[in-house]
């Protein structure tokens, strides 16, 4: 097997120091010039063309002391250009100042985003998601293997995602949601613990792959947790017992070419229909848009609820429409 490229921060520090040495033997050399008798512009014109080994004869004769002290520029300035041609071919054929600048330009797009949805982990549940939800949303992806990232359509932060200092790389204080999707239900625990620590009203979704996990997760901060194995069953018995309903849902929610849509509308704090009940706010007339479910601020659900349901300040309203009704009715409730 070949051995293993050294990373681009080794590979860099190098070049500084090879850059930093040959710096320095053209000041030492135009000194050393200087104290025998040359002027400045000679000093440094005597040691550039004597470091570089170009053949040009010297400036003025050179003495017996002046003689040794080229000799020893020649080698010490020979060795130290041929270091620092080194280094930088090996930075540049290997890439890693491209990756260098790459991981820049990353950091910047990350720093500039807001909202975004941070995934960690990048197996098949985080890639699912990010499938899902990427279309509309921003996503930063947070792995510890680079090589699983790369080629990542999203921008990546490479680390541990249970460390507080690479969730902060990924934007989390300023991220919409976090979604703990590591392979190990102890991952997730310290991903879920450690967001809600430094963001108490992040929005948390966590993956739970044995049932035991499940209350763990939720006690550690996670607003939902999800358990992949018991919602493929769910699923599965669904497609067999009313597959037409089941795959309706999955077109509505899903299928980009439906002009249809299920989505949530939140009622702002200090909507004008706040108080108002379904009936006299009219919203399928006015908009187009029906409303299936309310959520109510506790928790509870009212399912196709009554005319005389009255809409509260914080009720989430699940609708199907058109995505021109849809935002209708995101307008008209404030």
């Amino acid at each position: 097997m070949p051995p293993s490229a050294p990373p681009a921060p080794l590979v860099t520090a190098r070049v500084r120091r090879a850059a930093a040495a040959i710096g320095l033997v053209l000041a030492v050399g135009t000194l050393g010039y200087l104290a025998f008798g040359f002027d400045l512009l000679d000093a440094l014109y005597q040691t550039v063309t004597t470091v570089t080994t170009v053949g040009f004869s010297e400036i003025r004769p050179l003495g017996p002391g002046a003689r040794i002290f080229t000799m020893a520029l020649i080698v010490g300035g020979t060795g130290t250009v041929l270091y620092a041609l080194g280094a930088l071919f090996e930075a540049v054929l290997e890439g890693h100042l491209r990756d260098q600048y790459g991981r820049r330009r990353m950091e910047r797009t990350i720093a500039s985003m807001r909202d975004h949805v941070i995934v960690c982990g990048w197996g098949r549940v985080g890639r699912s998601f990010a499938d899902f939800v990427g279309g509309g949303q921003p996503v930063v992806v947070v792995d510890a293997d680079a090589d699983r990232v790369a080629g990542c359509a999203w921008p990546t932060v490479v680390g541990d995602a249970t460390e507080d200092d690479v969730l902060r790389r990924a934007g989390i204080d300023r991220a919409r949601a976090l979604v703990a999707a590591l392979d190990t239900d102890a991952g997730n625990l310290f991903v879920t613990v450690s967001a809600r620590a430094m963001r108490p009203d992040l929005f948390v979704v966590a993956r739970a792959r044995i049932e035991s996990s499940e209350e763990k997760l939720r006690r550690a901060g996670a607003d939902r947790v999800v358990n992949p194995q018991r919602i493929g069953g769910a699923r599965m018995a669904a497609f067999v017992l009313q597959p037409n309903v089941a795959e309706f849902l999955d077109v509505v929610m899903h299928d980009g070419r439906l002009e249809f849509r299920l989505e949530e509308v939140r009622v702002p704090a200090g909507s004008a229909l706040a108080g108002e009940s379904l009936r006299d706010t009219h919203l399928r007339d006015r908009t187009g848009a029906l409303v299936l479910a309310m959520r109510h601020p506790d928790g509870s659900f009212t399912t196709n609820p009554e005319p005389d349901a009255r809409i509260a300040a914080g009720d989430v309203l699940i609708a199907v429409g058109t995505a021109r009704q849809l935002a209708a009715l995101e307008a008209l409730l404030g």
